[in-house]
């Protein structure tokens, strides 16, 4: 597994956790809504500023998504 593929797995546990459709997470980021999906399809990659605009709308910090990707990726070694 790489690191896209794991902030995938990652996003889209907390964007179910918060009850919230792709499309209404994406809306509460200022997002296009096809822009979730392909982050969760690890089709693109997020930059810092995204990390935080997604966090700060599923009520977590940006750290506790950074920590879970880098525990899925650590059960892979």
């Amino acid at each position: 597994m790489n690191i896209p593929e794991a902030f995938g797995i990652i996003l889209r546990k907390k964007r179910e956790d918060a009850n919230l459709s792709q499309e209404k997470l994406a809306l509460l980021c200022n997002l296009d809504r096809t822009y979730i999906g392909l982050l969760e399809r690890a089709q693109r990659q997020p930059t810092i500023s995204t990390i935080f605009v997604i966090a700060q709308n599923l009520n977590i910090s940006a750290s506790e998504i950074i920590q879970d990707v880098e525990e899925l990726l650590n059960v892979d070694y």
